[in-house]
């Protein structure tokens, strides 16, 4: 089935509408939340995530192994709304030891190869400025490859802005 990238800056409108593309796509969804809820502020952030999308959604949590994760569950579900990738590549930079690379690429075959249609949230890093410090830049540089990688296997790409969807692919 296909694989769908979402992607835009922060606030862009890129989670309310890659739920409408998912809504399109079946009745039998899945939402994979990648959040982790460490404090009160992302407690609030992933409440008002679960409202947006009802209970349409059967909402699986995996912050790490969102391979295994559409991998089980392709056949499952009609569509799978991953949310977001970004935040998947800083939770496995808070690992050690991790090829975050080679778990993107991964990821990728097996979302372009599920029975399900995959739709991929992700915020475009590129368009700022170089951050000042290691860990940023190497977040930048992890998430840039992964968000190439993910756009060239896409069927469909959206960048969105200022709450407008762009298809580019």
């Amino acid at each position: 089935m296909p694989l769908i990238l979402v992607g835009g800056g922060s606030r862009s409108g890129k989670s309310s509408y890659a739920l409408e593309l998912a809504r399109e796509r079946g009745t039998r969804r899945a939402f994979v939340a990648t959040a982790e809820a460490f404090d009160d502020e992302m407690r609030e952030r992933i409440a008002l995530h679960r409202a947006e999308r009802d209970q349409s959604f059967t909402t699986l949590e995996e912050p790490t192994d969102l391979a295994r994760v559409v991998a089980d569950n392709g056949a499952l579900f009609d569509v799978i709304l991953v949310d977001c990738l970004t935040l998947w590549v800083s939770n496995l930079m808070m690992k050690e030891h991790q090829d975050i690379d080679a778990r993107g690429a991964e990821l990728v075959r097996i979302a372009a190869a599920s029975a399900a249609t995959c739709i991929f949230v992700t915020n475009e890093v590129g368009c700022g400025i170089v951050p000042e410090n290691t860990l940023a830049r190497r977040f930048r540089d992890i998430a840039g490859r992964l968000n190439q990688q993910a756009g060239r296997s896409a069927c469909e790409v959206y960048l969105l802005n200022f709450g407008i969807a762009s298809r580019l692919k």
